[in-house]
């Protein structure tokens, strides 16, 4: 029988000496497990662990990305959130091969140590049918953070008919550009996982046109739930969204506008991109991305089992 153990952080926000008292608790509970695996945001929880029994998973380098016009901070974090812990762990796993070309980029490691194991999509996302709305397609937008780039978008769909439905904590900035580009809009914050599910069931479109990111987790959910994606045209979008979206420029505002218009005018394209969704989702499928981490898993304690 496999003893499974689940150790959350007992505290959030940026306070060193609570992430220092952290990673102490979790180095002492730790020491009772075969294998350790450290995921979430909490890459230096992996400092006082035993090498040979860590695994680390590597979501992204966005604090990296935010953070490139302070050399300072980008190297605090380069060595204290990415090098230590990486060196720390004897696999990384990291969502994509994006995100693993960039962690091999400023971790230094041996590129036989990052190995990519995708995220998965929760059982809850299922095909719910729904007639596209031509004359007034909602677009769903999944965050708000600065790479989610819904500035660009807003300018991009100024005189378009169309509602934009935003998921994420909106600025009075953010309001007043919507309001000033005349855009039809709603937007909610801290939505539990069946709003989510929710707001893509309602969608038309999922609008993903982000200049970054590690993974891109709304592209197959939109997939999933068979609703059509317009996704940018870089990073590791292009990687999991395959031939399942409608690939932009994000940082061209013309680009993101034609992609949209494309998708609502265009029916053979809209559906084909669908259908290719259907197949494009059974990559991420939970079963399948468990069943990696059991093979890994297995591996490591196998290596293991002679120093026990």
């Amino acid at each position: 029988m496999v003893e499974t153990g689940l150790v959350k952080f007992s505290y959030k926000g940026s306070s060193v000496l609570k992430r220092v008292y952290d990673v102490f608790a979790v180095g002492f509970i730790q020491k009772k497990g075969d294998i350790n695996h450290v995921v979430g945001d909490f890459n230096y929880a992996a400092f006082f662990m035993r090498k040979r029994k860590t695994i680390l998973t590597i979501h992204d380098l966005y604090r990296l990305y935010i953070n490139a016009g302070s050399p300072v901070k980008k190297w605090v974090i380069k060595w204290f959130w990415l090098r230590i812990p990486i060196s720390n762990a004897v696999i990384v796993t990291a969502v994509s091969e994006t995100t693993r070309q960039e962690v091999l980029k400023y971790a230094n490691c041996h590129p036989a140590k990052v190995r990519v194991i995708y995220n998965c999509i929760s059982p809850e996302f299922m095909p719910v049918p729904k007639a596209f709305n031509k004359e007034k397609p909602v677009l769903l937008q999944m965050g708000t953070r600065a790479n989610k780039n819904l500035p660009r978008l807003i300018k991009a769909i100024e005189g378009l008919s169309c509602k934009l439905d935003i998921v994420g904590s909106v600025n009075a900035e953010t309001i007043q550009l919507l309001n000033h580009h005349k855009i039809d809009f709603t937007w909610k914050s801290n939505l539990t996982n069946q709003e989510v599910l929710q707001k893509y069931i309602d969608a038309d479109i999922l609008v993903f046109a982000s200049v970054f990111e590690g993974f891109g987790l709304p592209i197959i959910e939109a997939n999933a739930v068979e609703r059509v994606v317009v996704t940018g045209n870089c990073s590791a979008m292009v990687e999991v969204a395959g031939n399942a979206a409608c690939l932009v420029d994000p940082l061209d505002i013309n680009s993101i506008r034609s992609g949209i218009l494309k998708v609502i005018e265009d029916d053979l394209y809209r559906s084909q991109l669908i259908r290719n969704g259907r197949i494009n989702k059974q990559k991420f499928s939970a079963e399948k991305i468990a069943g990696e981490y059991f093979n890994l898993y297995n591996e490591l304690y196998t290596k293991n089992a002679g120093h026990n």
